[in-house]
């Protein structure tokens, strides 16, 4: 079982009073931190964390608009960095140690915080940060947070308007009320009488959104009359947050940028069974003008072309007999009636020390308590599986497993699971 030590750690390597993750530093990159830096972060202060991977160093640490600041020391460019900053942003702490991953991460342990905060990851040379760099054409990083375990997939569902998509999906509530959950949309459009922030829509300004969709924020959006709606990916994590499966209703084209982004989800598009049953009721509805159903009619056919064709949906529903249908969908899903929801995640119930070090064996990250005043754990060692990681930026990483052990000698017996 090969043991690495990381920040804080034997064998760590210091340059100008600032320890690095794990290992030496290459010579140039520790040659450029001593002559020390031209944007005024100061290489003695303890709240800046350089890691290094490949020919870069990362620079982690000190505030920016409140949250971690990071930069990058590329001695391919000659010098600093500031890359473009994607995903939901760490806010300052205490202190941090950061220990560089072999997928093109940086585990960051936010000192002083509680596990369910604390745990974060940038991804710096990811397929997802490596795709982002060509459409910016920049240095990209990206953060996501680090959430103990796996989420069940999202479920996108599309087709044309009337199918039917709408009552199905009321039905999954209905019989399965606290499983499923939807994501609450952005808008730029003003809100409604009745609109409530937040649960109706999210409501903001244009150059907001704008900017958020820039920065990959956004799974799928369309500007609809002048004004821009769209899906976050924030949104969706959310309902994962509180333990329920998210189901997106998103027409063909908002569900091809979903397959495109970085969410795994599971596609269904759910057909009439002819274009003749799909006016018959659209008309039986008696709720829109005849210029209106014959504008839908046209949607649906270059909808049901691009569902059937495109080899974005992994299912394809026809609801000719609705019970049929909705029995087909929570097959599925896997859903058989006894089904309850995934349970939250319960707080990990144990703060990150302040004062600790923090070593790597394998795919396990060991936290030493260092401080006497925490003699009220009930283990000396909290381990940080990351074995079963899923997921990643612009969302959340999921897949923790959190263990105490009371020594090393203990991860040959085995780890006793935090509840």
């Amino acid at each position: 079982m090969a043991i690495e030590a990381a920040a804080y750690s034997k064998g760590e390597s210091r340059v100008c009073g600032i320890e690095f993750s794990m290992g030496e530093a290459p010579a140039f990159i520790e040659d450029d931190l001593q002559k020390g830096f031209s944007n005024g972060f100061d290489l003695k202060s303890k709240d800046a964390t350089p890691t290094v991977i490949g020919n870069k160093a990362y620079l982690i640490g000190g505030a920016d608009d409140e949250s971690i600041r990071v930069q990058v020391l590329d001695h391919s460019r000659g010098g600093w960095v500031n890359p473009t900053v994607l995903g939901t942003k760490p806010k300052p702490c205490k202190g941090q140690s950061a220990v560089p991953l072999n997928d093109g991460r940086i585990l960051v342990i936010q000192k002083g915080s509680s596990l369910d905060d604390g745990v974060w990851f940038l991804e710096v040379d990811t397929q997802y940060v490596r795709e982002q760099r060509k459409l910016f054409g920049s240095e990209i990083v990206a953060w996501s947070k680090g959430v103990k375990g796996i989420a069940e997939k999202p479920v996108v569902i599309s087709g044309p308007s009337g199918v039917g998509k709408g009552t199905l999906i009321s039905m999954l509530m209905k019989e399965f009320p606290s499983m499923f959950g939807f994501s609450v949309s952005h808008t730029t459009r003003a809100p409604r009488n009745i609109e409530k922030d937040g649960t109706h829509y999210h409501f903001t300004e244009r150059s907001v959104m704008e900017k958020d969709i820039k920065d990959g924020k956004f799974l799928e959006f369309a500007s609809v009359h002048g004004n821009l709606y769209g899906t976050s990916v924030e949104a969706v994590e959310v309902v994962a947050d509180a333990g329920k499966r998210c189901i997106l209703d998103i027409d063909v084209q908002g569900a091809r940028s979903v397959r495109a982004s970085s969410l795994e989800a599971i596609f269904i598009f759910v057909s009439p069974p002819s274009m003749e049953e799909l006016e018959k009721r659209l008309r039986a509805r008696g709720t829109e003008t005849e210029e209106q159903i014959l504008k839908r009619l046209r949607n649906a056919r270059a909808e049901m072309e691009q569902g059937k064709s495109s080899g974005i949906f992994d299912h394809i529903l026809y609801n000719d007999n609705l019970e049929e249908c909705y029995e087909n969908l929570k097959e599925l899903l896997g859903l058989d009636g006894n089904v309850t929801a995934t349970p939250k995640s319960s707080p990990y119930g144990v703060d990150l020390p302040l004062d600790s070090s923090i070593s790597k064996i394998d795919q396990k990250i060991v936290i030493k308590r260092g401080s006497p005043e925490l003699k009220t754990a009930p283990k000396n060692l909290i381990v940080l599986d990351l074995s079963t990681l899923k997921g990643g930026a612009p969302g959340r990483t999921r897949g923790l497993n959190v263990y105490a052990i009371d020594s090393f000698s203990d991860e040959l017996n085995g780890f006793n699971q935090l509840s």
